[in-house]
């Protein structure tokens, strides 16, 4: 039997560059926070140090002082505080923390991390990545992952908080995938905006393996840094696979999985909308007369609106939305990349065109307008955007697999699987016309429900089994909920119990490094995602973290934490709740002795 790869290291068990086996007593401490150990770090004092860093890049960026920003950069990539917090940040905060790469480390103790941070500096000796196959939702296929070892994932996240105020200046309005503060909603609240007033065409295309193909000298002389950086980035992106115990070069692509390989993805990618602006300018009544405007009428340059390397082209002439087609084309053939035929299809919003019916799909959304009469719209057409029929399949397909795989689990089991599901689901959609998809799910789940549960119990009534199952709660007479005495029974969420809130785009050109915390803060309660606790908590600690003290940021992971522990005799209700940062939570639960929970 082969033995798993994985542990638990301490600093004297390796000695691979990052941890040595021996430290130097002699060595002088840079600050008398690195003396002491991990839990005794003010991170609030890092937290505020490195920002402030980060903002005055984002600044300098804008006003394209060069050498302020590249003086800055060197100065944060340097700074004892930002390697702190980039370490905590993949071995405490993200989701794959403890995900092993190539060496079988997935986990660090707190004295390894100290180590760690002291030995964080650029090295061209970068591990492979190791590839992990994960499954595409809804389809056969699988997708490509290369996950770096624990001290590439350290230094490519201080990378990142050093490049990411620079490009976040710089990134063009309408690109929302893979950014802080930005999000599918975002882009979807775009889309609606260019179209609400009058039809348009729409190129809704697709660029072919994306991540696998972009070309490396290409993307390198676009990010123009410094020779330190650009020397770093070059031997992640050369750094090569071992997939199944075999090495493979790359000698094109962005590795999917890195810390900074979105921010990278986006680089590669920028320039597009830039380029369709450039092409076709805005022109008013007086201006001069081309082959796409005629003199006594105003021209509105094409939309480009982009989610990572998802895109779409609006505009109301035809030729125009070919001629970009054409254009988009040849500037991606300068980055080694291409559209793909199969996903790459020319519509109208509200008209068909050829064999395209009317309207489109984009990131899980259907886009079509609908013809009315004058008195329900000026215009005579509403624009109407639904959950995606597909999309709808493969949820609907998801939750009957769930209770297919309970057929034997007792029903507080069923729903406890089932909840988060439609939760997640209803939530995404929950900012467009989506109640009659809800219904519609809604009416799909009853007669599996009701096969689940008459499968248990062949030799007794319906009205008996109707009884067990289903209760009466509130106003809801068919609520599907455990029959507890004396307790609050445990209730399976429906889809068209979500409330439809419109999603407020995100203002312009504004970032998450401009300063403005408040504003920040506030849209993270407002997310279409954030369950109604989190942004019931969010709201009455004013975007704070009540163990830190400080604002919370768009890339910040959060928990819910229970002031008093349940074991404590604490309740799950909100009086006995906070929200705290995934750190901020590991350290108040080490401290009380509850045992830490994720949520």
């Amino acid at each position: 039997m082969q033995k798993s790869n994985t542990r638990q290291i301490t600093p004297k068990l390796t000695n691979n560059g990052f941890f040595p086996l021996k430290t130097n007593p002699n060595r002088k401490a840079k600050s008398n926070e690195s003396m002491g150990e991990w839990k005794h770090i003010n991170w609030r004092k890092l937290e505020r140090r490195v920002f402030k860093l980060q903002k005055r890049i984002y600044k300098a960026s804008l006003r394209g002082d060069v050498k302020a920003f590249r003086r800055l950069q060197k100065t944060l990539m340097k700074s004892w505080a930002a390697k702190c917090l980039s370490v905590r940040r993949v071995t405490q905060d993200n989701q794959g923390k403890k995900t092993a790469g190539v060496d079988g480390i997935k986990s660090l103790s707190p004295e390894a991390r100290l180590i760690l941070v002291a030995k964080l500096k650029p090295n061209s000796k970068v591990k492979p990545t190791r590839r992990v196959w994960i499954p595409k939702p809804g389809t056969e296929e699988k997708r490509p992952l290369g996950i770096p070892v624990m001290g590439d994932r350290a230094l490519q996240a201080l990378f990142k908080m050093a490049l990411e105020p620079e490009w976040e200046a710089r990134f063009e309005p309408n690109s929302y995938g893979f950014r802080p503060g930005r999000s599918c909603h975002d882009a979807i609240e775009a889309i609606f905006l260019s179209i609400r007033r009058k039809p348009k065409f729409v190129l809704d295309a697709d660029i072919s393996k994306c991540f696998d193909r972009i070309d490396h000298e290409a993307l390198l002389r676009k990010l123009n840094t410094s020779p330190t950086i650009r020397r770093q980035v070059r031997a992640w992106l050369k750094a090569g696979v071992m997939d199944n115990g075999q090495l493979f070069a790359t000698s094109e692509g962005t590795p999917q999985g890195g810390v900074i390989s979105p921010l990278l993805a986006n680089l590669a990618l920028h320039g597009m909308e830039k380029r369709i602006k450039s092409e076709f300018p805005k022109l008013k009544v007086r201006d001069r007369e081309t082959w796409f405007h005629k003199k006594g009428s105003n021209f509105n340059s094409p939309y480009l609106i982009r989610y990572a390397d998802d895109f779409v082209i609006l505009h109301e002439d035809l030729t125009v939305v070919q001629r970009c087609q054409q254009i988009i084309s040849e500037w991606l053939h300068d980055m080694g990349l291409e559209l793909k035929p199969s996903k790459t299809r020319l519509t109208h919003t509200l008209n068909k065109y050829g064999e395209e019916e009317p309207g489109f799909n984009f990131l899980g959304f259907n886009i079509r307008q609908w013809k009315v009469g004058k008195y329900h719209s000026k215009q005579g057409f509403k624009t109407i955007i639904t959950p995606s029929s597909y999309k709808q399949k493969i949820h609907y397909d998801r939750v009957a697999s769930i209770i297919d795989n309970h057929k034997s689990a007792p029903q507080a089991a069923l729903i406890n699987n089932l909840n988060p599901v439609i939760t997640g689901w209803s939530n995404y959609y929950s900012t467009v016309v989506s109640k009659v998809a809800y219904s519609y799910l809604d009416n799909l789940m009853y007669p599996k429900l009701k096969a689940w549960a008459k499968r248990r119990h062949p030799k007794k009534t319906w009205e008996w089994v109707s009884n067990k199952y289903w209760q009466t709660i509130g106003g809801d007479n068919w609520a599907f909920a455990t029959k507890q005495e004396g307790k609050n029974p445990m209730r399976l969420r429906t889809h068209a119990e979500t409330p439809i809130v419109r999603h407020v785009k995100v203002k312009g050109e504004v970032s998450p490094y401009d300063g403005n915390l408040i504003y920040w803060s506030s849209r993270m309660g407002k997310h279409p995602e954030a369950t109604k606790r989190v942004a019931t908590l969010l709201k009455e600690q004013k975007g704070k973290c009540t163990h830190c003290g400080l604002y919370f940021r768009e890339e910040d992971v959060l928990e819910i934490d229970h002031i008093t522990p349940k074991k404590l005799g604490g309740k799950d209700e909100y009086k006995n709740l906070q929200i705290l940062h995934r750190h901020c939570h590991d350290e108040k639960t080490t401290e009380d002795g509850s045992v830490v929970k994720y949520t």
